[in-house]
This record gives structure tokens, C-alpha cells and sequence, in this order.
């Protein structure tokens, strides 16, 4: 593969988003190529106005995504999540907890931010945990050995929330100013010029972007 001379690529997700968990081995097929620098700008989509409660029909709605999602991009999703979360009437649909930790481990240990993301899918995905329980979080990230993440998201302090809704807020505008409409988006930018890469084949081959960004560097 080419060295991409340290390009920026953003990526615009949700913690909770069943899509956003089936492009984690693109996702990481890209963090792996040398000069390639991935952001990683957590939209809180499905936080504050987003986050709902969990019913019946939303559950099997869910479900039935995920099974999609699974079928194109072999990530598991489990039974446990399917009693655990999905049939726990009172735990929210609501990524607001596992964005503020994604928050403190960026603050915190930036380089292990989407090893953290994963793990928290993985939590949720499969183990069947309850990633909107700030307590379970600060467990998770006490267990990946990044304590000084789980102390912060402990002990919330208005500089933390200040740094995480300036992430979102960032997310947010750069979804308005490209025409994205949903997540998982991933966006390159070369010099003064962004653009929105085309996701959708690297749910079936996650090397599928690094060729896209190679033949749209290349044209630049």
C-alpha cells in the first residue's frame, strides 16, 4: 500500500449505531495504513433529542437492522444483546454515557480512542452490557488500563462536558457543510478540500477504502 503522507480522515459516528459497528474493520483497516490519520468525531445522533426510550416495536426494528448489518459484514450481533439490551425496558437508547467516555479516553490517551470505541461495541454488541451506565463505562475503560479516562468520566467536570460538546458540535457542522446525512461518515480532506468517502463496499471488504482513497488522492 502507498503512504498517504499523513492525510487527515474524519471519522463521524455514533457509539450505538449498529452501522457504525459493522464498519469497525474498515475503520481499522485504515487506522493501519501508514500517513493516514483518522479523527474520530462522535456525531451524539442518538444522544440528548436522539436518545429514546426502548420499546417493543423499536426493539424489533433493531433487531432486524442488525441482522443486515451482520449478514453483510460478519460483525456479531448476539443474544445476549438481543435479551440483555434490546429486551431491557428500562435501559435508553442513549450513546450520551459512551460518547463522554469516548470523550475522556481522547483527552486522556487520544492514540487509543478507537481501541476504546471498539470495545465498547464490542460490550454492548456482544457481551450484552449496558454501555448507557456511566459506572459500567468507567469499568470498561478501569479494564482496558485507561484509568486516567475512567477517573474522568468519575468525576465529570465542566471542562470534559465543554470538550465533548465541542466534538459533537464539530461532527455536527461538518455533516451540514458536506450534505451527510447519517452515520457512519467518513470524510478525507486533502490541503483546503474535504469530501465524504463512499463507505458502502467496505461492509464486504474493508480494504475497499484504502483503494478509494488511494484513486481519489492520486486525482488531486
Amino acid at each position: 500500500m502507498k503512504n498517504f503522507m499523513d492525510k487527515p480522515l474524519h471519522y463521524l459516528f455514533d457509539p450505538l449505531c449498529g452501522w457504525c459497528y459493522g464498519a469497525a474493520p474498515a475503520v481499522t483497516g485504515l487506522q493501519a495504513q501508514p500517513g493516514i490519520d483518522i479523527e474520530l468525531l462522535p456525531t451524539g445522533m442518538f444522544s440528548g433529542d436522539g436518545a429514546r426510550p426502548m420499546d417493543d416495536a423499536f426493539a424489533a426494528y433493531a433487531w432486524s437492522n442488525d441482522q443486515r448489518i451482520e449478514g453483510l459484514t460478519g460483525q456479531r450481533f448476539s443474544e445476549r444483546y438481543r435479551d440483555q439490551v434490546l429486551g431491557n425496558r428500562q435501559q435508553r437508547f442513549d450513546s450520551g454515557p459512551a460518547t463522554l467516555a469516548l470523550t475522556a479516553v481522547s483527552v486522556t490517551d487520544p492514540a487509543r480512542e478507537l481501541e476504546s470505541l471498539k470495545a465498547i461495541q464490542h460490550a454492548r454488541f456482544v457481551a450484552g452490557s449496558d454501555v448507557t451506565s456511566l459506572a459500567n463505562l468507567a469499568d470498561l475503560l478501569n479494564a482496558l488500563d485507561l484509568g486516567r479516562a475512567a477517573a474522568r468520566l468519575t468525576h465529570l467536570d465542566a471542562d470534559l462536558l465543554g470538550v465533548n460538546q465541542a466534538r459533537t458540535e464539530r461532527a455536527r457542522a461538518l455533516m451540514r457543510e458536506l450534505g451527510a446525512r447519517g452515520v457512519p461518515t467518513l470524510v478525507a480532506e486533502s490541503g483546503t478540500k474535504r469530501w465524504v468517502l463512499d463507505h458502502a463496499a467496505a461492509y464486504s471488504d474493508p480494504l475497499a477504502l484504502v483503494g478509494q482513497l488511494e484513486v481519489v488522492l492520486a486525482a488531486r
